[in-house]
């Protein structure tokens, strides 16, 4: 089972330019250790006769048929809108003037 050492830690840490403290460094060790066994654990079962897949139920079930419909005319689509003018939905500026 590999294990992190503490150097390790250290030196991912001074990969992603992060200053980590020795309480940081010891809880970085015990979760990236069981990670690692989790990691383990997956690559032991045993998967020979399994079929490589990327997702385990078929994409067709989830699409419909393309079909053109009609679209909202603009009074339609605004018509629900607490605020409109002109045609155009009206919201609350959000940034300082330019």
């Amino acid at each position: 089972m590999p294990t992190f050492t503490k150097e390790e830690i250290v030196h991912l840490g001074d990969l992603a330019r992060i200053a980590l403290t020795d309480e940081e460094i010891t809880r970085l060790q015990g979760d990236l250790n069981v990670i690692a066994e989790s990691i383990n654990k997956v690559q032991e079962v045993a998967t020979d006769d399994v079929e490589p897949t990327a997702n385990p139920v078929p994409l067709e079930a989830y699409l419909r048929p393309d079909v053109p419909e009609t679209p909202l005319t603009q009074a339609e689509a605004t018509a629900g809108a607490p605020v409109s003018e002109a045609g155009m939905f009206v919201a609350p500026r959000i940034l300082g003037q330019e």
